[in-house]
């Protein structure tokens, strides 16, 4: 058999799977994913157990994030610093989502799309900030030194404070095998598949060595994980804000140029999200579209960020759970935002409704319209996006991993990372974004559902916080 009739066959038994898994997992009622229903009640009931944190803690949240509540003397338990855990977790939400993923909403569900992402990006605020504080509130101190936390421990621990300790077990371990498969779809897969979309599209000439892209990615992602969180965080410290600086200065180019459209962009992208006629679906699927891009790409309600913010050298859960609630807004309401209104107002949308194009290549296209050398920017660009949330997504999918099978265990959870990498980078689009989706999105099932059962302790220990701060 020739590598490219494996291929094919590797392609199509991965499209085959995906199918039956969708058929299974995703239900839905009259059109309306309950998945989705379920994502947009626990974000609104915790918004208003929190009382309104993701609003009137903003201001909070950046004086944290800029340091102006660090202590220079303080020897708490961590391995990173705050800084470095919000680099570490915005690595894994800021990616292809924030590029190829609103491109996709928007091909998918029309510009409305977008309005209903930073919707769910506020709300999202709420359950990020729930997750964070829970995940360092019960993180554990292993006899090495190092920390580990995330859901798995305080859906397990957590729980059994209220009595629920077989729920919590079973949630926990529901969790961990979710988070497995999530890391090696939505951190994987999407991934590397976008990112050689993205580079095929600016170099034609490479479209046939999509498994050459898949092997040296696979390389160089596991010179990074073989050092563990302390190296991911030095790396990803590093590489989010120049990544973050350089998109937003050739977004802001773009729209520099194209400054007069800006306003009617804005009104298309509110008026497509209330319009019947706006997709096939009408308004429930404008909404369903936006609700699903927005979760895979800021990760609110999924839980996963809490693993990260779990490392992290402080004393203070709710400390980190409000600078954890930057993350949704940095990723969407700035970032995809800012995505949205390049292909809007550069007119290069109306080439993407009905057309399901790669993400990238439509981005890029975008971006090139204004800038002739750009797409080139925007491909190391988007490479960087995807080696970094890959890195990151290593880690969280090891910590589950090692929570479900044990920690020797660990270097398989690697070996089979770096070889979904490269699955990811020869199968079509179209499977690789559903089960990525379906992975990330069962997440949210037993996470928000220990959030809620456990939002009572973080009321408490909010108000307490704010309490000591007056």
């Amino acid at each position: 058999m020739s590598l490219n009739s494996l291929l094919d066959r590797l392609d199509q038994l991965f499209s085959h799977l995906v199918t039956i898994l969708e058929q299974i997992l995703l239900f839905d009622l009259g059109g309306f994913p309950l998945i989705i229903l379920w994502l947009l009640f626990a974000g609104l009931f915790l918004t208003l157990r929190m009382r309104l944190i993701n609003l009137f803690g903003f201001k909070h949240a950046l004086k944290i994030a800029l340091g102006q509540y660090s202590n220079p003397q303080d020897e708490s338990k961590g391995e990173v610093t705050p800084f470095q855990a919000l680099a570490t977790a915005l690595s894994a939400s800021i990616g292809l989502g924030n590029i190829a993923g609103v491109a996709m909403a928007i091909a998918m569900g029309g510009p409305g799309s977008v309005f209903w992402m930073s919707a769910y990006a506020v709300l999202g605020m709420a359950s990020k900030f729930v997750s964070c504080t829970l995940g360092v509130k019960y993180r554990q101190f292993l006899p090495d030194g190092t920390v580990v936390g995330g859901p798995m421990y305080y859906l397990r621990d957590g729980l059994d404070k209220l009595g629920q300790g077989k729920l919590g077990k079973i949630l926990s371990i529901i969790y961990g095998l979710t988070g497995i498969g999530a890391a090696m779809g939505g951190g994987n897969m999407f991934q590397a598949n976008q990112s050689f979309a993205a580079l095929a599209t600016v170099i034609p000439a490479v479209k046939p060595y999509d498994w050459v892209f898949g092997l040296i990615l696979a390389a160089l992602v596991g010179l990074v994980i073989i050092g563990g969180i302390s190296r991911i965080s030095i790396v990803t410290s590093r590489l989010v804000p120049v990544m973050v600086f350089l998109y937003v200065l050739g977004s802001l180019w773009v729209l520099a140029v194209n400054f007069t459209a800006i306003p009617g962009a804005f009104s298309l992208m509110v008026q497509d999200a209330f319009s019947p006629q706006a997709m096939e679906g009408g308004i429930i699927g404008v909404l369903v579209q936006g609700v699903r891009r927005s979760a895979f790409s800021n990760g609110a309600g999924l839980g996963v960020a809490a693993i990260a913010h779990s490392v992290a050298k402080t004393q203070e859960p709710i400390q980190e759970g409000i600078v954890s609630m930057l993350e949704p807004f940095i990723d969407t309401v700035v970032v995809c935002n800012l995505t949205a209104l390049v292909i809007i107002t550069t007119g290069t949308y109306q080439q993407a409704i009905g057309n399901h194009l790669s993400g990238s290549a439509l981005a890029a296209t975008a971006f090139g319209s204004v800038i002739s050398w750009f797409p080139f920017v925007l491909l190391g660009i988007i490479c960087l996006f995807a080696f970094s949330t890959m890195i990151t997504w290593c880690y969280y999918g090891e910590i589950c991993w090692a929570y479900v099978l044990g920690e020797p265990s660990r270097i398989i959870f690697k070996i089979l990372f770096l070889v979904c990498i490269f699955i990811g980078s020869v199968v079509n689009l179209g499977a690789v974004i559903n089960f990525s989706d379906m992975m990330l999105l069962l997440l949210t099932i037993p996470n928000l559902l220990g959030c809620i059962f456990l939002s009572a302790q973080v009321a408490d220990d909010l108000d307490k916080y704010f309490q000591r701060l007056i």
